[in-house]
């Protein structure tokens, strides 16, 4: 782990910009960005249109460490390059910005009501790939639907079992047991992962060091006990389908926790606007994120 840099998301004032948008969720990014699914013939061109907005994203005058801490990356953003650097070389030799690389597969079926992660069958070597690019930490997603306690249980417990290997070989982990925010008790759902989470807390080794991203509570700081810990090293919160305003008006209402949002950062963004106009729109997002992240 890089010292200087785990210094950086332990104490730093900002917020995660997460731009790891996959093969299935890069067609509706598209389409919020203004590029119809009619302006492209095939997933490779699909997946340059994308990496041209992630590129004027994190090349734009706005974004900077002033207000963000991190940029989560989809595996294949990893290995493209941003102005002849490889992207997470870009983001923290020019940006001072740390990269963290999205490493799951997709979700599994609904089963016990949650979607488990997809097994990560090649772990081991997206490690390596993302050691190699100085990448310096992960992000893996599964969903809660239903306050199940088994499928809670099981999704926590596969959060922890791959963070721990994540942890062992130098990149910090986030795990992120995502409750959907349509779910009708998710309340109820919250309870039970706050508890699991902190049962899990305990299996770490003393050199085990873990980050969550986790959606906005209904009760303000609920998550206060998880933030505390002294093996997290940080909270942070996904928008999950609320609007920016939203997203940042319950944000604000929890303290210590900070943004880690996607649609909520990238509302407003249009193929069409003028470099003045997108940096502008970009420049308000990031402002207004970045104020209810330091609350």
């Amino acid at each position: 782990m890089n010292q200087k840099q785990a210094e950086i998301m332990r104490n730093g004032k900002g917020f995660i910009a997460a731009l790891d948008q996959s093969g299935g969720s890069t067609p509706k990014a598209l389409r919020g960005y203004g590029i119809g699914e009619d302006q492209y013939n095939n997933e490779e061109e699909m997946f340059n249109l994308v990496h041209e907005m992630r590129t004027r994203i994190v090349t734009s005058p706005a974004f900077t460490s002033e207000h963000i801490l991190a940029a989560i990356l989809f595996e294949q953003t990893m290995d493209r390059e941003v102005e002849g650097l490889y992207t997470g070389d870009y983001l923290w030799e020019k940006k001072g910005i740390l990269p963290i690389l999205k490493v799951d597969k997709g979700l599994a079926d609904l089963e016990n009501g949650v979607q488990m992660m997809k097994p990560i069958t090649d772990l081991d070597s997206k490690i390596e790939r993302a050691k190699k690019r100085n990448i310096f930490g992960t992000k893996m997603r599964s969903v809660i639907k239903e306050a199940n306690n088994e499928g809670i249980k099981k999704i926590v417990e596969q959060q922890f079992e791959y963070g721990k290997k994540i942890a062992d070989n130098g990149l910090v982990p986030i795990l992120e047991p995502e409750v959907d925010i349509k779910s009708k008790d998710k309340g109820e759902s919250e309870k039970i992962l706050k508890e699991e989470i902190l049962k899990n807390l305990e299996t770490l080794s003393k050199d085990q060091v873990v980050m969550f991203k986790l959606s906005l509570p209904d009760e303000d700081d609920f998550y206060k006990e998880i933030i505390q810990h002294p093996q997290v090293m940080r909270v942070v919160a996904l928008s999950g389908g609320y609007s920016r305003e939203e997203a940042v008006d319950k944000l604000e209402r929890n303290h210590n926790l900070i943004a880690s949002f996607s649609r909520a950062l990238l509302e407003g963004l249009d193929v069409s606007q003028s470099d003045e106009e997108f940096n502008n729109m970009i420049k308000n997002s990031i402002e207004k994120i970045y104020k209810a992240s330091i609350s």
